[in-house]
């Protein structure tokens, strides 16, 4: 009977703590499940109101502690009624 080797055996570079724009709404998707365009990142980027940034060169990247702020503050509190919101 012929098995097949399972990916377990594969060593995972550990997460980088910055990522470049490209990457950062798959990131946000996932964790916080908010949906955003690396063009929008782009928007915000120039006229004010995203994510915090650092630049490497010319290249900017993300802090994820930095996304995880921007997207706590982006949220509201948590409702049990649409006349809850403010």
């Amino acid at each position: 009977m012929m098995t097949t080797e399972t990916t377990s055996n594969i060593v995972q570079p550990p997460p980088r703590p910055r990522l470049r724009r490209v990457d950062v709404p798959a990131y946000l998707a996932s964790k916080h499940g908010i949906d955003i365009a690396v063009s929008t990142l782009a928007k915000m980027a120039t006229v004010g109101g995203g994510p915090a940034m650092q630049y490497s060169g010319r290249i900017p990247l993300y802090h994820l502690r930095d996304l995880d702020q921007w997207a706590e503050e982006r949220l509201s509190k948590s409702v049990r009624s649409t006349s809850e919101r403010g």
